[in-house]
């Protein structure tokens, strides 16, 4: 039997059923570990709207997700912004495919921008929204 095109010697192992549970060992052992990692690495880490609004520089052009409740919501054919809040402080999100009614609970992730303008209203520090996920109250 091969694995891996190296050939598993057979004097180490006393039966056949022994040589199979230590390929499904390491096959297992893999398979858990490049699963981490791409779990580890795909996703932005959650962080407060407090710590963005203090130091708004720090995440500028950086991928974050934050997640609160919608507190104001302005729409025009499928762009807009929301506000959500967290419990930590306001912050603005804007998406071009549509905006969640107020009082939804939402997880948003994207990229931080400073000075951002839409509709002649200028929103300071935002959220450009990259997904969007509905979170059960």
């Amino acid at each position: 039997m091969q694995f891996d095109g190296h050939a598993l010697p057979r004097s180490n192992f006393t039966s056949e059923k022994e040589m199979r549970m230590h390929l499904v060992r390491r096959l297992g052992g893999t398979s858990l570990l490049l699963a981490a990692v791409f779990l580890l690495t795909a996703c932005p880490s959650q962080t407060t709207i407090s710590k963005i609004n203090a130091d708004p520089a720090r995440y500028r052009n950086k991928e974050v997700a934050i997640a609160g409740n919608v507190t104001d919501s302005y729409g025009v054919l499928g762009n807009g912004a929301y506000e959500i809040d967290d419990g930590t402080g306001r912050l603005w999100v804007v998406t071009k495919r549509g905006v969640p009614s107020r009082g939804a609970r939402v997880g948003a992730k994207g990229r931080i921008y400073t000075g951002f303008n839409f509709g002649g209203r200028n929103y300071g520090t935002v959220l450009e929204e990259t997904d969007r996920r509905a979170r059960d109250k």
